[in-house]
């Protein structure tokens, strides 16, 4: 009985949506029904649509922002690698450019004057004016001794002071003093004008920065620009290396003689490698 009404009702179900789709086919108005109906269906349909996309359009863009976030770790090994290789780079760059200028400088100097320069690192500066000394990672198991130049590819640092087995002890020219035993005072030319230009650097202000040249001649072919070197005479500074760059001259204190202001050539700020310049002399002495 029951399998009959259900066969029944189908029927019913199957003739009535038959009947209404050929009745929705020659109409082109739908009854208030027929419109609830589809209404209704359409936002059930859209209710359950609208969650649904929802959840996949989430499960979309968490992928995509696995994607992306793997894209910028990506990104950011590539951008530090990058960075890291700039750096080593530069660096490598303007190493090989410094040690190529410091190159050229000792083999500059080796060929006019046959000296051989020992490289230093510069490990300690000490800025007390009462004991204002360099200290640097040579000493005598390298050969250093006494009273040997030490200069940088500006020009004159110093003298060296003190040795010990590793390390030694530089006493810059910013310590010269006409009054002090302990400071050398250096027989100076100017560059180009050696056979007629003589000079003794022998003072330091510390107030200017500044060196003065004495002893200077009246018939003296000093001017203003002129770069002033060593002349070798005293046999204690070699001949020809740089001091620095006259910026005046003017008489001297009784009238006979003139003296110069002279800018040092080298950057005392900034020492980080200096050269010790070793003479023939020494050279022989080490080989006995």
């Amino acid at each position: 009985m029951r399998n009959r009404r259900m066969f029944v009702l189908m029927i019913v179900f199957i003739l009535f949506v038959a009947v209404m789709g050929f009745s929705i086919g020659d109409r082109k108005k739908l009854t208030w029904p027929e419109n609830f109906s589809l209404d209704s269906t359409a936002f059930v349909q859209e209710w359950i649509y609208r969650p649904a996309g929802y959840v996949s359009g989430l499960f979309k863009d968490l992928a995509n922002l696995h994607a992306i976030y793997k894209e910028n770790e990506e990104l950011r090994k590539v951008a530090a690698a990058y960075a890291r290789d700039s750096i080593k780079y530069n660096f490598m760059d303007a190493e090989n450019k410094r040690l190529q200028e410091k190159l050229h400088f000792t083999e500059r100097q080796k060929q006019l004057y046959n000296y051989e320069y020992k490289i230093a690192q510069v490990i300690a500066v000490n800025n007390d004016p009462y004991s204002e000394t360099i200290r640097i990672n040579l000493g005598s198991k390298d050969g250093i001794k006494p009273n040997m130049v030490v200069v940088t590819d500006k020009g004159l640092v110093g003298l060296v002071n003190r040795v010990d087995p590793f390390f030694s002890s530089v006493m810059p020219i910013t310590k010269l003093s006409e009054t002090s035993p302990d400071t050398k005072a250096i027989a100076a030319t100017v560059l180009g004008k050696e056979t007629e230009s003589f000079g003794i650097v022998d003072n330091f202000h510390t107030e200017t920065g500044k060196l003065t040249m004495s002893r200077i001649s009246e018939h003296d072919p000093l001017a203003k620009g002129d770069t002033i070197i060593t002349s070798g005479l005293g046999n204690v500074f070699p001949r020809g290396v740089v001091i620095g760059t006259v910026d005046s001259s003017q008489v001297g204190d009784f009238g006979l003689t003139y003296t110069a202001t002279i800018t040092p050539a080298a950057d005392f700020d900034h020492l980080t490698e200096v050269f010790v310049v070793v003479q023939m002399s020494d050279m022989g002495e080490s080989g006995q």
